[in-house]
């Protein structure tokens, strides 16, 4: 039963696996797009990463079933609502990012990565991890230094895959640890 906060955010964390599915998924999606801006240029990469972008949750769903987590939090918990309104606020900002790449191809890419640094500063509320700061702040910095530096779409896709596959199988591997230390504390009980 949901009777706080804190065990609203630790449902979260238990049904998503700390978020860590989503995030490596998410970065899978960066991957194919920074291998299609390679193989068959900009545009090709832009809407890799947006159709892709639509695959992000079912794909989560997938590998987290393989890797036991359950990718349902408890009924009535509200911040799994909070999360599908964020999700629509970030949907609502792709526009956005593909108008900058109207101006230049590569601010699509640089665009989406302040969008989502942004909503996984949100993750933080969701989850009751600290660490979605990093990550928020990781995708935005990075956004910005491409965006001096002047860097090509495919370094600023390739940016954001190296950032959240790195960062998502880090978390997973702390939920795996997370999850080994209660069982064995329920086993020595």
């Amino acid at each position: 039963m949901i009777n706080n906060f804190e065990n609203a955010q630790q449902d979260m964390r238990t049904a998503y696996g700390y978020g860590s599915t989503g995030i490596f998924s998410s970065g899978l999606v960066w991957l194919l797009s920074a291998i299609a801006v390679n193989q068959f240029g900009v545009s090709t990469g832009i809407w890799t990463l947006i159709i892709g972008g639509m695959m992000i949750f079912p794909l989560s769903m997938l590998i987290g079933k393989l890797a036991g987590i359950s990718g349902s939090h408890t009924n009535g918990n509200p911040l799994g609502r909070s999360a599908m309104e964020g999700t629509v606020w970030m949907m609502m900002c792709i526009p956005l990012a593909y108008g900058l790449s109207m101006v230049k191809p590569e601010w699509f890419f640089q665009g989406m990565l302040l969008i989502i640094g942004g909503r996984y500063l949100t993750f933080s509320g969701l989850y009751g991890m600290r660490a979605y700061w990093l990550l928020g702040g990781l995708l935005a910095v990075a956004a910005w230094v491409l965006f001096a530096v002047q860097a090509g779409a495919f370094y600023s896709a390739l940016a954001g895959a190296v950032t959240e596959i790195i960062f998502g199988t880090v978390l997973f591997g702390l939920f795996r640890k997370s999850r080994s230390s209660s069982t064995d504390a329920v086993m020595d009980a």
